[in-house]
């Protein structure tokens, strides 16, 4: 049987990459330069802009964290210390402002997952017999793969859905999740393991392979 995956889901987590001549476009930007400004806007906006829809879904609310984002970035540009790359710096201030997003509307009560998760009978096995996955797509299978998890990550309730993008796709340790999310550690490895639960029952239909069936 084929696990559900515990890897990151996606490539396009906290961003690796470093901008050319990143020393003197920080010294510009702590300099007030408007066209360094600029830059980072036009090279930085498209990945924090994807960050943003992964956790936020809706575009309207991810266009306007990124704009939180890029608001406090530039006022607190003098604090930062050149400790990290820059991109890696604005994806979590991106992080942080879809979390005060979420907060702000947050309702009281939170959807259960009970529906999502496998069930179990009372010997304590599966109630289903569990399936075989395929092997992993490749080349245009892809693109289409990548589609139906994103498209069944979304169908988690809010308060698991977080956990799963910032630990399995934005690619943050548990400890970094528990503070961001002003948790415990605990509680996010218990939010992490039923979102996966759910996750692998909401993409069974999809990944199943008829031919291994039990």
């Amino acid at each position: 049987m084929t696990q559900a995956p515990h890897q990151p889901l996606s490539p396009e987590g906290a961003p690796k990459v470093e901008l050319p001549d990143e020393s003197a476009l920080i010294a510009k930007l702590k300099a007030g330069d408007a066209a360094a400004y600029e830059r980072v806007v036009r090279e930085m906006g498209g990945r924090m802009l994807a960050v943003a829809r992964r956790i936020l879904v809706d575009e309207n609310e991810s266009q306007d964290a990124v704009q939180d984002a890029f608001v406090s970035a530039f006022r607190n540009i003098g604090k930062f210390e050149g400790n990290s790359q820059l991109a890696t710096w604005l994806h979590r201030i991106t992080v942080n402002a879809c979390l005060m997003r979420l907060r702000k509307k947050r309702r009281q009560d939170e959807v259960s997952l009970d529906g999502l998760l496998p069930s179990f009978a009372a010997d304590g096995h599966p109630a289903h017999a569990v399936s075989a996955w395929k092997h992993a797509p490749s080349g245009e299978e892809l693109a289409e793969t990548r589609n139906s998890i994103r498209a069944a990550i979304e169908k988690l309730p809010e308060h698991y859905r977080i956990v799963l993008v910032l630990r399995d796709i934005e690619g943050l340790d548990t400890a970094q999740t528990a503070e961001l999310l002003e948790t415990t550690e605990a509680a996010v490895k218990i939010r992490l393991h039923r979102a996966r639960q759910a996750l692998r029952e909401l993409l069974d239909p999809s990944f199943r392979d008829e031919g291994h069936e039990g």
